[in-house]
């Protein structure tokens, strides 16, 4: 074969290459829990900015320390949205000569726009306001999504907590255990500033059901199984934190009634501490209340994005059916 034969062949093999690259969007890989602002500098600094980091930067419930919702990168305007690739979740905010809100779903990057447009500046706050939740909403949950789908490539063996549990847990490896009882397991993993924890056990539901005080309830019974949990010093035990009350939500997960509560634990007699979220699972099936929970100690690095992976497990969780 001569040169000229060689390069025909050559050329329609390196096009059709670049051509499948063009249609080939690289995946998002950005932060978890950071968000992308497309809005002009006029606007962000001024009441429209402020409408923004109050709803997407305001402060997360349950933490020892201060730290916003999401990490807010903004952009000027002009930019066009297409080259904000580092976020999976994207605001466009600008005026338009008609008040809009939409949502775009791409799933080639993907990633989820919102679009608020408003006639003027009292327009577009009231867009934020009315919208913000469902936006919150479905970046978390798109979030989520991604720290499970992450996990998934790499998980703990699942066959000891199924067995006792009878319950599906995607629990990442790196976990381990460090408690195994009848009806409690603790498994821990070590961070470079410190450890991420979670707590699986189980209580008869007639034992949740004899007060009407759901939040004592949950307080008294993570009390409880704190005697499990202790520090380096003598006569040291996980305690509910008591300077400020915990934060309380009904939920449905898994289909079932399950009560969220998020708040700081400490170690009593120490000076440990750190924030907890724990879910208690209403399980007529398996006549029990199975409670799972995620605590971290990390008093050098963030404590928001720990706590969201915790979440983000126990989320997974799957009750087997009879």
């Amino acid at each position: 074969m001569n040169k000229t034969h060689f390069l025909l062949l050559l050329i329609p093999l390196l096009l059709g290459s670049c051509f499948r690259n063009e249609k080939q969007p690289q995946p998002v890989s950005g932060k978890t829990n950071s968000i992308s602002i497309i809005i002009d500098d006029q606007l962000w600094y001024g009441e429209v900015g402020d409408s923004i980091r109050n709803k997407f930067a305001s402060p997360v419930l349950g933490l020892t320390q201060e730290e916003p919702l999401f990490t807010i990168n903004q952009y000027p305007a002009r930019l066009l949205e297409g080259f904000v690739t580092d976020s999976r979740s994207i605001i466009v905010v600008k005026k338009a000569p008609i008040d809009k809100f939409e949502i775009i779903h791409s799933k080639s990057l993907p990633h989820n726009t919102f679009r608020i447009y408003g006639k003027s500046v009292d327009d577009i706050i009231c867009s934020i306001e009315l919208n913000s939740t469902q936006i919150i909403k479905m970046i978390r949950d798109a979030e989520i999504r991604k720290v499970q789908e992450d996990n998934s490539k790499s998980l703990l063996n699942p066959a000891v907590i199924k067995n006792k549990f009878h319950i599906d847990l995607q629990i990442p490896t790196g976990y381990e255990y460090m408690l195994h009882k009848k009806n409690f397991i603790w498994l821990k993993k070590d961070i470079i500033s410190g450890n991420t924890s979670l707590l699986i056990y189980q209580i008869p539901i007639r034992n949740f059901e004899k007060s009407s005080d759901v939040v004592g309830n949950i307080i008294k019974m993570r009390d409880s199984v704190g005697s499990y949990i202790k520090g380096r010093e003598p006569n040291t035990r996980m305690i509910t934190g008591e300077a400020y009350a915990p934060y309380f939500s009904t939920i449905t997960l898994d289909g079932k009634k399950a009560f969220e509560t998020k708040g700081t634990w400490e170690l009593k007699n120490d000076f440990m501490s750190g924030p907890f979220i724990n879910y208690a699972i209403v399980d007529p099936t398996y006549n029990r209340i199975l409670v799972i929970e995620g605590f971290c100690y990390s008093p050098s690095n963030q404590e928001r994005d720990l706590m969201f992976d915790l979440e983000a497990i126990i989320k997974s969780v799957k009750i087997d059916k009879r």
